[in-house]
């Protein structure tokens, strides 16, 4: 059945509004309006987009429509973590092919769905319509009582980051090569997983903060530019695990260049005071120190040369 056999936009609205109802006292008027109507935070509004297209953040070769819409929303989540605080609403956009079927337009959004229930996010509007390519953009409003920048570190901080990098570009080379085996970093790729689990315990003694989508390298970068500071992160140091270590040596890739460029892998990078190092280690791995000055190092066998790589960028 496709999209017009389906009953056309107005069923697609009405499929919505049931599959995204929740009994929130805190939305006046979710979706079905031309606007929804939700009460003001008591804590500062953080707000975020993210959009991903086919052909350049996924193929429709390897994933399903429940992958992408699910993709698409742990993306776009994953930024307000990247700040220090909770998602609370959600506005999702989305074109869709015209062939597209009913049943695909349902799997995209169940994604949607299940991802934004993990994470306990209402959906409360958007927009579909049809293009030559499959597009979902997320809009996602949090709240927090103190937003952490990236502009907070210092010499002397520590960086820590919250689990292992890597895996997401291994498993999209992986797929691409359409090469068997290798499940975790495959799954990384398809279903990735921002982290909720970690984030309330890092914003406490965070001193700077932000998400690895773009690669290791690319975002404590940006720390130490929006911080006017440098980095040394010790090479060996950086978590990679061995499956994805494997991988990349099948793949004949640098499991390091993956970690330091790849992006996707949607785990937490921050820095904390030294006092802080043991809470910090409960919930990430250390790999590197705050400088003074404005270059980043990659130290390896104590010898640092100059962190020259960037991570991923849509238009280089």
């Amino acid at each position: 059945m496709n999209l017009q056999e389906f009953g056309g936009e107005k069923t697609m609205v009405n499929h919505l509004k049931k599959l995204f109802h929740m009994n929130n006292p805190s939305i006046l008027k979710g979706i079905g309006d031309d606007a929804a109507v939700v009460k003001p935070f008591k804590q500062k509004m953080v707000i975020t987009t993210d959009m991903i297209c086919e052909n350049d953040h996924f193929s429709l070769e390897y994933f399903t429509p429940y992958q992408i819409g699910g993709k698409a929303f742990e993306s776009s989540v994953s930024d307000i973590y990247a700040m220090g605080a909770i998602p609370r609403y959600a506005l999702v956009g989305i074109s869709l092919k015209k062939d597209a079927s009913a049943e695909q337009f349902r799997e995209l959004f169940q994604g949607i769905h299940d991802s934004a229930k993990r994470h306990a996010c209402a959906i409360i509007g958007g927009d579909t319509t049809h293009a030559d390519q499959v597009v979902v953009s997320v809009t996602v409003i949090g709240e927090a009582k103190k937003p952490i920048l990236r502009s907070g570190a210092k010499p002397g901080d520590l960086i820590f980051v919250s689990g292992p990098l890597g895996a997401s570009t291994a498993g999209l080379h992986l797929l691409k090569n359409k090469m068997p085996g290798f499940a975790h970093e495959k799954k990384k790729h398809l279903m990735p997983r921002a982290r909720r689990d970690v984030t309330p315990a890092i914003a406490k003694i965070a001193t700077a903060l932000e998400d690895v989508s773009d690669g290791l390298a690319s975002e404590v970068k940006n720390i130490c530019a929006e911080s006017n500071c440098g980095a040394v992160i010790e090479e060996e140091k950086i978590p990679i695990r061995s499956s994805t270590r494997k991988a990349a040596q099948q793949l004949g890739k640098n499991a390091l260049n993956f970690a330091l460029s790849g992006g996707e892998d949607f785990e937490l990078v921050f820095t904390v005071h030294p006092k802080n190092q043991q809470k910090a280690r409960k919930w990430g791995i250390p790999i590197g120190t705050i400088v003074s000055g404005k270059t980043v190092f990659l130290q390896k066998n104590g010898k640092k040369t100059e962190l020259t790589q960037g991570g991923y960028d849509h238009f280089t």
